[in-house]
């Protein structure tokens, strides 16, 4: 019999917490719990009550905490999530039901160092609480406007430019695992329907006229004027791209775009910064018109949607040390690992027209993280495609259904299961090729899209794949297999000597967050039971494995089919609760917790 991954929620008794501020509290009280923060599973005693189990955390002579919890057997990612009505005082029954309430609570129990992150934690809490609530208010607005523009069936909204309408639908919906994902720091209603992609706007981009010895640049961006070669191998035809439609100002100017929501004070700080206040000039007219994609800080013109421009933001997203700006070293790694997976492909050849990657060689800075551009392109011939990103599956479009019904529909028979079976089969088969040469890359669920049309009357899955600058390449194996990366990543953090920080990655990544979650997800939706779309995951991941020599397949095996716990990440701690120093974390990304293995609990449930 199969388990439901997430109970139903139920109604709130007299007085308790509205349902969305409910909601998000258990999620937050969710990943509190599978992080161990302010050892909520390693210091709680369980207890058996009537109603269920509780924790009890001591919190000071005389008292505890209590949390009512449930099991989640099989768990995503835990093998316990929490229940109303959310946490007790042992000493009086008082219950706290605000994040603002329960953080303050937990703090005191907390390393005295790590207190100012709880506070900005409870803010985080209190952006995503308004974020969900404009989400609610404005969602027929927004639908109605989608399909005005692209049209009442969503399966049906092909080309480049609607797959920015694909970015607004699953700009709406949580992230599998981090909690405050809606929110984003520093920025209001007003800078939100403005510059979000769920609200799907138009805006207008800004010019920065600096000095060009004092710009950095890579690829066709170094000549983005009229003069520059448009016939040069490889190059695009950049007269026709809007942004580069900028003469040279007394003939040693580069223009560098900018985002309008960086365009005030984040920007006089950085030219501050950097000395460049006395000799930048930002253009006062508005220039190129641009829609954002699902990470915001990434717009696709709309006069040529195939061409997006990544522009640092000053916010954070998913932790208050996530921060939405570009380092310059992230656009050197990120043409390094194009470079990577470029000569990855050309040594197995069966993913040259199943996965396609964007071009990102592209770019330039001034030496500031607020002060850069990359210039992404994505690859030609998609006009008759469905672009859409791996995030937006389960994503509800016009009238409620979820878009993976709405595609399944029109390319796999009406079955979401065949198309999650589909993604599934190519999706291991690459990310497993990958970490035979050592390679796992961070390809959430955001970085990956899907390429679905028919060219010839029969459906076509591809992959489309951004974002390579974060990649760990374990040098040994490599060169072991297609030779030494030629290719020098900025980062230290990239080249490891261990296996298991590529375990790691490919565990959190491809595994969790883009195949674990939507078996979760489809069956939390009703469309399968979940012990069948865990033993498709399974058999898939199973299938793609054995594709692989030993030991590399036996790495797998041991570490990911059939290990007890795999690794989670701990978002929230390493994003925001502790400073780096404190956790000892290279890389907040990549900072992990220990869950239960779900893909063993399908097997043993056959």
């Amino acid at each position: 019999m199969s388990h439901s991954p997430v109970h139903p929620v139920p109604p709130a008794a007299d007085g308790g917490p509205p349902a969305d501020e409910r909601d998000l509290l258990l999620q937050v009280l969710d990943a509190l719990l599978r992080e161990d923060v302010v050892g909520l599973r390693s210091r709680s005693t369980p207890l058996d009550r009537p109603d269920g189990r509780w924790l009890r955390l001591p919190a000071g002579p005389g008292d505890a905490w209590l949390l009512p919890v449930r099991p989640a057997e099989p768990g995503f990612q835990s093998d316990t999530a929490t229940r109303l009505p959310l946490l007790r005082r042992e000493s009086d029954g008082r219950d706290l039901t605000t994040a603002d309430a329960i953080l303050t609570t937990l703090a005191p129990l907390a390393d005295p160092r790590d207190r100012d992150g709880f506070d900005a934690f409870a803010a985080e809490c209190r952006r995503a609480l308004a974020a969900r609530r404009l989400h609610t208010a404005t969602q027929e607005a927004v639908t109605t406007a989608l399909t005005a523009r692209y049209g009442p069936h969503p399966a049906d909204w092909t080309g480049p430019a609607a797959a920015l309408a694909f970015d607004t639908l699953a700009a709406r919906i949580d992230h599998p695992v981090h909690p405050t994902g809606r929110g984003r720091a520093g920025l209001g209603e007003a800078e939100l329907r403005s510059g979000a992609p769920e609200f799907h706007p138009r805006l207008r981009l800004r010019r920065l006229l600096l000095p060009r010895d004092r710009v950095t640049v890579h690829g066709a961006a170094a000549h983005p004027y009229p003069g520059a070669d448009p016939s040069a191998p490889g190059a695009p035809p950049w007269n026709d791209l809007p942004w580069t439609d900028l003469p040279w100002t007394d003939g040693d100017r580069f223009a560098l775009p900018v985002h309008p929501l960086t365009a005030g004070a984040p920007l006089r700080r950085a030219l501050a910064d950097t000395g460049l206040d006395t000799v930048a000039a930002l253009d006062d007219t508005p220039y190129a018109e641009a829609v954002p994609t699902l990470s915001m800080r990434t717009v696709a013109l709309t006069a040529d949607p195939l061409t997006h421009l990544k522009l640092p933001l000053a916010t954070a997203t998913l932790g208050r040390l996530n921060r939405r700006t570009i380092r310059p070293g992230t656009l050197t790694d990120g043409t390094a690992g194009q470079r990577l997976l470029e000569r990855v492909v050309a040594h197995e050849p069966r993913f040259r027209d199943t996965v396609l990657h964007a071009d990102e060689t592209r770019w330039a800075h001034a030496g500031h993280e607020l002060l850069a551009v990359l210039v992404r392109r994505l690859p030609p011939g998609l006009d008759r495609t469905a672009v859409v990103p791996l995030a937006a599956l389960l994503a509800p479009g016009p009238g409620g259904r979820l878009l993976a019904d709405h595609l399944a529909e029109r390319f796999y028979g009406g079955d979401p299961l065949a198309l999650l079976d589909s993604v599934l089969t190519l999706l291991f088969d690459w990310q497993t090729t990958l970490f035979g040469h050592g390679i796992a890359l961070e390809s959430h669920q955001q970085n990956v899209s899907l390429l679905l049309d028919a060219p010839h009357g029969t459906t076509r899955l591809r992959l489309l794949l951004k974002d390579n600058d974060s990649p760990r390449v374990h040098a040994a194996r490599l060169a072991g297999t297609i030779g030494p990366d030629p290719a020098a990543f900025a980062d230290p953090r990239v080249t490891v000597d261990s296996d298991q920080p590529v375990l790691d990655l490919f565990t959190a990544i491809t595994v969790h967050l883009c195949a674990g979650a939507y078996a979760f997800g489809l069956a939390r939706h009703g469309h399968a039971p979940l012990d069948r779309l865990l033993t498709l995951v399974r058999d898939r991941l199973t299938e793609a494995v054995e594709r692989l020599e030993t030991p590399r397949a036996d790495l797998l095996r041991t570490h990911v089919l059939h290990a007890p716990h795999l690794p989670v990440k701990a978002m929230v701690t390493a994003g925001t609760l502790l400073a780096k120093e404190r956790t000892g974390a290279l890389d907040i990304n990549k900072h992990y917790t220990t869950g239960p293995n779900y893909l063993t609990w399908g097997r043993k449930s056959r």
